[in-house]
């Protein structure tokens, strides 16, 4: 495709805008209809013959236009922010609202552990934390959709059919389309759409609501008024329901276009033309218009979120939410291609000892060289608030294949093949180091994160580990050393991506327990009353993922980069102390003469602390979509600067990304 990350945030952002507006030329031809129809039904029914003529819109009461404009914006409104606030957890009220079950991260299930392998593949090759995974049961067609409010909160549900009828590579295909949706910005216009079309229909449901109360008639009196609301709730009815017409009009225009923007960017993903394009043409072959449908109260309120059609009557026309299948196979395969057969596969749920299906078969782990850790000879650089110490030199999910840092911003949101190696070497590991259980359970999780935090010096090793065992048991101090015991074998630029697999546990949290578990890792680094730059990247990643998680995304409030020359030019001293701490300054060059408005010197090396840092993070977060790439670009160069970088620059680069939103695949083709 020719569009990036940035420029598909830039037009989700840009869409959402446009939104607003036809929202309110809706809200406004509405308003005008309902006072047109109101003052038309008062004036042929409760003023005197020939008011009209004589006086115009002064035979209306005092104030009728004002109060029924109220009246009408206060509904609409009314019901658009209690949609919001109802989905205001993101993606997990959205999977709730259709009644889709959590696959449990520990679950045995053949199919289940599939699914959960695919989503932790596709979210370590796109940068971004593992989303939780829901199914929904009962459902035997094949559909699929993505929630959430950003993609720290995002969630994956696929149909019951998806599972059991869908190959690895096809399921692959769909979830690959379902990290398009997250990537390019779709799920916050999504739920944005839930909630503007919920208050458009609060109209039609309280004009159903008045001609409902014409059947309480207890006189005549009371049979007159019944008459009147019976005749005002079927005008505000049928008035209503043009809104949610044309509501729908705009669902289906926004939904097929970023419906068709999802197929082209799962087969840059995925490179298998095969996988989403047989998952198509297998929703083809259970029925036209009827692969996909989903029986479920709210499947038509969420029909522009699901992967295909979920209802027959909506497949064609003007409120198609998606493009014909027909269409959308022939883009991918270049060529017209028959539906096919989609029979349930014969997979057993649950694995017999010792034995496992082929097609569900671990990740293989091959040892490789880069993986090894070697002693480096640097030395260490003392920073205000952040020591750099002495490391070991290990491939970085970043490193690797990077050539040039031009590249970097480029491969943004949009997963790499060169990604599979570390991929498979990350989980093989994972496995054989035992620590597969703990990410699969609250306590364990969260322990495993503090266990990243263990200093190796014994002493503050006892204290960290008194901390761990007195928020979870005795027992949690020995598991917290055998994650250190763990993470020693482990280089040490896998330790955040390690924390994105234990995202889906962790968010399973209470808000107030994953404050406890940021509060903990606190006082961990307070120990030595320090912080290392490892300490400092794990935290920031944390913070990233769970201080914010279920919060929606911030307002843009700078459009420029010069608008925070003084936290650009700090984070660019950071990198380029950690880079190259015994010559920062032409480190800092390389990124700074890339960047319009920096100070020509770099922050000295005292003045960097942690505070500042975080602060500096979270106010470039606020900058413009396509402001952000010129940051990662100079970043990058200082990362990268004289053709080569360490582990630790990588690691800051992959952390400033975490804090900017913007997902880092772990390796990038030259």
């Amino acid at each position: 495709m020719a569009t990036g990350f940035f420029e598909q945030q830039h037009q989700a952002r840009q869409t959402s805008q446009r939104l607003i507006w036809l929202f309110a030329a809706a809200v406004i031809a509405i308003v005008i209809a309902v006072n047109v129809a109101l003052g038309i039904l008062y004036l042929s029914t409760f003023a005197p013959h020939g008011a009209w003529a004589r006086y115009g819109l002064d035979a209306l009461p005092n104030h009728f236009v004002s109060t029924t404009t109220a009246v009408v914006v206060l509904i609409i409104a009314g019901g658009t922010v209690l949609q919001i606030l109802e989905l205001r957890e993101g993606g997990e009220a959205v999977a709730r609202m259709v009644g889709a079950r959590p696959v449990d991260p520990s679950t045995r299930d053949l199919l289940e552990r599939r699914l959960l392998n695919v989503v932790e593949e596709m979210a370590l090759a796109s940068g971004i934390p593992t989303p939780r995974t829901y199914v929904l049961e009962r459902q035997d067609t094949i559909n699929a959709f993505a929630a959430g409010l950003h993609p720290r909160d995002a969630v994956v549900t696929v149909t019951h059919g998806a599972l059991t009828r869908l190959t690895r590579d096809e399921l692959q295909g769909v979830i690959g389309h379902e990290f398009s949706h997250i990537l390019n910005g779709d799920m916050t216009l999504n739920i944005r759409l839930i909630g503007l079309l919920q208050g458009l229909l609060m109209l039609a449901l309280f004009g159903r609501f008045l001609a409902d109360m014409d059947r309480v008639r207890v006189s005549s009196d009371s049979r007159e008024r019944g008459n009147v609301l019976f005749a005002v709730g079927l005008a505000i009815v049928a008035i209503g329901y043009i809104g949610v017409f044309f509501g729908r009009l705009i669902k289906a225009g926004v939904s097929r276009q970023r419906e068709s923007l999802a197929d082209a960017s799962c087969l840059q993903f995925t490179r298998n033309a095969e996988g989403i394009g047989r998952a198509l043409r297998k929703i083809g072959g259970l029925g036209d218009g009827a692969g996909g449908q989903i029986d479920h109260p709210h499947a038509e309120t969420l029909s522009h979120m699901f992967m295909a059609p979920v209802r027959l009557n909506f497949a064609d026309g003007w409120l198609a939410t998606h493009p014909p299948l027909e269409e959308r196979i022939r883009r991918i395969y270049g060529h017209p291609m028959d539906f096919l057969p989609a029979p349930e596969l014969a997979v057993s749920a649950e694995p017999a000892a010792g034995q496992s299906a082929p097609e569900l078969a671990p990740l293989p782990f091959t040892p490789q060289p880069v993986a090894e850790p070697q002693a480096i000879a640097e030395p260490a650089a003392a920073v205000s608030g952040l020591t750099v110490q002495p490391a070991l030199q290990a491939a970085s999910p970043v490193t690797g294949l990077v050539s040039a840092a031009a590249a970097m911003p480029a491969a943004i949101g949009r997963p790499q093949e060169a990604a599979r190696p570390f991929i498979e070497q990350l989980l093989g590991r994972v496995e054989s180091l035992g620590l597969r259980p703990a990410l699969s359970d609250t306590t364990g999780a969260q322990v495993l994160v503090l266990g990243l935090l263990i200093e190796q010096e014994q002493a503050m090793a006892a204290r960290q580990e008194s901390i761990v065992a007195q928020a979870f048991g005795a027992d949690a101090s020995a598991q917290a050393e055998s994650v250190r015991a763990a993470a020693e074998q482990m280089p040490p630029g896998w330790r955040l991506p390690l924390v994105d697999l234990a995202m889906p546990t962790l968010r399973k949290l209470p808000a107030a327990a994953r404050e406890r578990l940021l509060t903990l890792a606190r006082t961990m680094i307070a120990v030595d009353s320090r912080v290392t730059l490892p300490e400092f990247l794990l935290y920031t990643v944390l913070e990233a993922r769970l201080g914010s998680a279920g919060q929606p995304a911030r307002p843009l409030r700078y459009v420029s980069i010069k608008d925070l020359a003084a936290e650009a030019r700090l984070v660019l001293s950071l990198v380029a102390t950690v880079r190259m701490p015994q010559a920062p300054a032409h480190a800092y060059q390389a990124g700074a003469q890339l960047l319009e408005g920096l100070a020509a010197e770099a922050v000295e090396r005292d003045a960097i602390a942690l505070d500042k840092v975080s602060a500096a993070f979270h106010r470039l977060n606020l900058l413009a979509p396509l402001s952000k790439p010129q940051l990662i670009k100079a970043c990058a160069a200082v990362a990268f600067v004289d053709g080569s970088t360490n582990w630790k620059a990588a690691s800051c680069l992959r952390t400033l990304c975490a804090a900017l939103d913007c997902p880092l695949p772990p390796q990038v083709d030259s």
